[in-house]
């Protein structure tokens, strides 16, 4: 007796679910295929579990189960088929009737928010009805002679009733609503297969048409999916050649990568990643609102392109996927969610980049880490200030110029050239390698020998306070005001006395940069220089107050300490006018074109430029005119 056609009503959560699904929770409707695809293939999955302990789900000698997509332009379908488990009566009913049976009113509490939801809801089937106005499912469940009809519009109703089917397995049709019919298109159909579910790992079918040469059309079924995730492989099993191809193929960038690591993690997570490297650096690497990461896969099937939420900011130039088996995403599968399985996920992209690095910073092939270093090291060293969790890793793998070798050091190579007696590793703030090579700050290290570090990048600053020492010696920057060196007791004698000998003038800095700094003091660090500019204890470099600044004229500024050379022929010239009580107005103009001197020197701006070029002029006449009067 054959079993006659039965409607019924869905619950009413499950209509109200529906309509959420078809009005809010997709934004891209092109996504349902993937969902479709997704299903059949878990279909098929399913199959072969079964099999394992029922063989009547098989037939002898059948073929390996497929993926078939097809389209009836006339008719205004899309069909998917497959040869997976296949559904009974009551499955069809329970599956496709309730929706998320175990858990529907839960669910339809938690999605009134953002629906940031974990996706095992099972509501991917109904992404169908984004571009459908009716879904046919015709399934035949395996060891059964019975195939049933699922059909329904998404209102209040579906209908159960009998049909036919040859073998075991499902066929939904869609019926597309009227302006969905570019998915009739076999070329959509292919891109859109190609893009999200490439590497599910069960033969795609898509019929086609073919134009032979008489000019007659034909349709013939062809694979569309590589159906081959080449991260799932064993690196044993994939040459450099497959990897490269595989990473062009990935970012479309036409240079090969700089370096790679490929990993399957196993354990409460099981994910596998395919990271690389790229051998030239993005124009918009430093625009922080662009968006990077990884391409994720979830069981070989395509999710999104930039999964930030698995790469910390400062490795956002890597480039690669993540198939993950378990990874929480939100119900429409088109947002991550922060969770434990997330962050171990990041914290392995973290660990297997940085261990890739190591291994090309260690390798023959220098010129390729410098390249990397290069092209990222200014965006590499934000790590030290986002994440000093990680700083002992980040650290040997820092590079930077320095006063006493030509090319790049490390910080390793630098301790390595420690003169005895140096307890910290000194470093000097700028804008350009010129500009710090110059700098008066560096005299007195460079006097006993010690190394300097040239730190160039905006990021420096942050960056070594994140790192704070290496190798058990303190990092320490050339201009803070105290630098710890070593004094002899006859250069302390010999400052103490200038000290007294130009108290007076010290005092007359002090009263004309009242405003402008905080000290004024005699130093011990410049040899060739007649003063300079030194950052107080919490202080910020000038450097970094100018960078600042460029974002917010109001950001607050440091007063620091000016440093006088007391050996210096114009500091002693200076003096000599000022015990002449004569000329306490050239006096004045003195200080203020040093003081003026010594912040073009590193690099800041001058308050009155105006003012300093009238200054100077008045300056060159007296000291021209007081020239031609000693050769009269």
């Amino acid at each position: 007796m054959v079993a006659k056609k039965s409607t019924r009503k869905f619950q009413a959560e499950v209509s109200r679910l529906l309509h959420l699904v078809v009005n809010s929770l997709y934004s891209n409707k092109e996504i349902f295929l993937r969902e479709l695809i997704s299903n059949s293939s878990d279909a098929i999955d399913k199959l072969k579990l079964v099999a394992l302990t029922d063989d009547s789900v098989i037939e002898a000698n059948e073929e390996a189960p497929r993926i078939r997509v097809s389209t009836d332009r006339e008719a205004g379908t899309i069909t998917i088929e497959d040869g997976g488990v296949g559904m009974t009566r009551d499955e069809l009913a329970t599956n496709l009737g309730t929706v998320a049976h175990s858990g529907t009113l839960k669910f339809l509490e938690e999605a009134k928010g953002d629906a940031q939801l974990i996706g095992q809801f099972g509501v991917g089937f109904y992404s169908a009805f984004l571009v459908a106005d009716r879904v046919d499912v015709v399934s035949r469940a395996g060891g059964s002679d019975e195939a049933w009809k699922w059909s329904s519009d998404a209102q209040e109703t579906y209908t159960l009733e009998a049909a036919e089917r040859a073998t075991r397995g499902t066929t939904i049709t869609l019926h597309l609503q009227d302006d969905q019919t570019e998915y009739l298109d076999a070329w959509k159909l292919r891109s859109l297969i190609t893009r999200y579910s490439d590497y599910v790992s069960h033969p795609i079918e898509l019929l086609e048409p073919k134009y032979g040469d008489d000019g007659e059309t034909t349709e013939e079924w062809g694979q569309v999916n590589e159906a081959s995730a080449l991260w799932q492989k064993s690196a044993d099993d994939v040459t450099d050649e497959q990897y490269n191809e595989f990473y062009k193929h990935l970012t479309h960038d036409y240079t090969e990568p700089l370096t790679r690591t490929h990993f399957k993690i196993e354990g409460t997570q099981l994910f596998t990643g395919l990271l690389f490297v790229p051998g030239k650096a993005p124009h918009d690497l430093f625009w922080r609102n662009q968006p990077y990461g990884v391409r994720l896969f979830v069981n070989r099937v395509f999710i999104m392109d930039d999964a930030e939420e698995l790469v910390p900011s400062w490795l956002r130039f890597m480039k690669g996927v993540i198939d993950s088996d378990d990874l929480p995403l939100n119900v429409s599968r088109e947002l991550l969610q922060e969770s434990s399985i997330t962050r171990t996920i990041r914290k392995q992209v973290t660990k297997k980049t940085l261990d890739a690095l190591k291994k090309l910073a260690g390798s023959e092939d220098q010129e390729a880490y410098n390249t990397f270093w290069s092209n990222y090291g200014s965006v590499f060293k934000e790590g030290l200030h986002e994440d000093r969790t990680m700083s002992g890793k980040i650290a040997p793998l820092l590079r930077y110029r320095s006063s006493s070798v030509d090319g790049l050091t490390s910080l390793t190579e630098y301790v390595e050239r420690m003169v005895e007696g140096q307890e910290a590793i000194y470093y000097v703030l700028g804008e350009s390698e010129s500009a710090v090579a110059a700098s008066p700050h560096l005299e007195a290290l460079k006097g006993k020998g010690y190394e300097v570090l040239y730190m160039t990048d905006a990021i420096d600053e942050w960056a070594v306070q994140g790192l704070g020492e290496f190798d058990e010696k303190k990092l320490v920057s050339a201009a803070q005001a105290d630098l710890g060196l070593d004094e002899t007791d006859e250069a302390k004698a010999e400052r103490e006395e200038a000290t007294t000998e130009l108290k007076p003038l010290i005092e007359r800095f002090s009263e004309v940069l009242d405003d402008q700094v905080q000290e004024v003091r005699l130093s011990s660090r410049l040899t060739d220089s007649p003063c300079c500019l030194v950052v107080p204890e919490g202080g910020q470099h000038a450097h970094l107050e100018r960078l600042l600044k460029a974002h917010d004229p109001t950001a607050p500024t440091t007063k620091r300490i000016l440093e006088i050379n007391a050996t210096h022929p114009l500091i002693r010239n200076l003096n000599l006018l000022q015990e002449s009580g004569t000329g306490a107005d050239a006096v004045e103009a003195w200080i203020e074109t040093l003081f003026d001197q010594t912040l073009l020197a590193e690099g800041s701006p001058v308050v009155d430029p105006g003012r300093l070029a009238r200054r100077m002029t008045t300056l060159l006449q007296d000291a021209s005119a007081a020239a031609l009067s000693q050769q009269a």
